[in-house]
């Protein structure tokens, strides 16, 4: 079991919140119970959870010992809630005997499934999460190794099979977004940092020039740049806020003049970058 110690909170709230438990258990690697789950949290930012994910639940006995633990959550504060991803309904049904409001994330949607397509839902534990399709898998895998060879500009090989490629200014999250496309979608994703040796010049550097077409551009604000860089650089020229302005305008102008696509990561998470990412290069499958 691994616990999260994050909480949520309400922006100016007046008042302590109580903690609340949160458990994400599932027949298999917790991965689906725990997005669903807080996905589902994140609607609620006035409320406190103390998050518990706990994988690999496949027999009452292993579910007997999470009622354990979710009793225990329950007697020290607040109900507990519990999101599951479980499919044996002898495991469920040892879960429902826990003190906690349990949200069954297959629920009744397996069940429509079922009936609209004419069969019963294997009961095969974590095909999302497993192998699976194998030439998919070891797609991403290979997209993982491509992410890793191409990381802020180190090689030229194979450039011409990119799906992405990333440019932008040192620490506005290209490596973090390149990884992500790699392993979640199977994109091959190369991404470029641009430094002043790339300025003065009105076309994109030499290594990507031609690719212009698959270029996608990052930016920041120039504080939220500097903060990132003065904890990998404290109180360097490369980290000062006059730097960091100078770098963004210069990358922002080279976009515009080359019609490179680009938009603002200093308040979006690596998941809604590469959404904007997929959608404007039309990458969706």
């Amino acid at each position: 079991m691994t616990a999260d110690p994050l909480v949520d909170r309400a922006a100016g709230a007046a008042a302590p919140v109580a903690t609340r438990a949160a458990f994400f258990v599932s027949d298999s690697t917790g991965i689906t119970a725990e997005t669903l789950g807080r996905a589902l949290l994140a609607n609620f930012p006035g409320f406190r959870f103390q998050r518990h994910t706990i994988p690999f639940v496949d027999t009452p006995a292993g579910a007997a010992h999470v009622v354990s633990d979710i009793a225990a959550a329950a007697a020290s504060g607040l109900q507990p809630i519990v999101f599951t991803t479980i499919k044996n309904a002898a495991v469920g049904a040892v879960l429902a005997g826990a003190p906690a409001t349990r949200i069954d994330l297959l629920g009744g949607h397996l069940t429509e499934l079922e009936q609209t397509l004419g069969t019963t839902a294997s009961e095969q534990l974590g095909q999302f999460h497993t192998l699976g399709d194998t030439e998919h898998y070891f797609a991403r895998m290979r997209a993982v190794e491509y992410a890793i060879e191409h990381d802020d500009g180190q090689s030229a090989r194979a450039l011409d099979i990119a799906d992405v490629i990333i440019v932008a200014p040192s620490r506005c999250g290209k490596t973090p977004t390149t990884m992500y496309l790699a392993l979640q979608y199977g994109l091959l994703v190369a991404n470029y940092p641009l430094t002043d040796d790339d300025f003065p010049t009105d076309a994109l550097p030499p290594l990507v020039q031609k690719y212009a077409a698959r270029c996608f551009g990052l930016t920041t604000t120039p504080l939220r740049l500097s903060q990132v860089r003065h904890e990998r650089r404290p109180h360097s020229t490369y980290a000062s806020l006059a730097q960091c302005t100078l770098e963004l305008r210069r990358a922002e102008d080279l976009y515009r003049r080359n019609r490179v696509p680009f938009l603002n990561s200093s308040t979006k998470s690596v998941e809604e970058m590469s959404a904007v990412i997929l959608q404007t290069l039309k990458l969706r499958s």
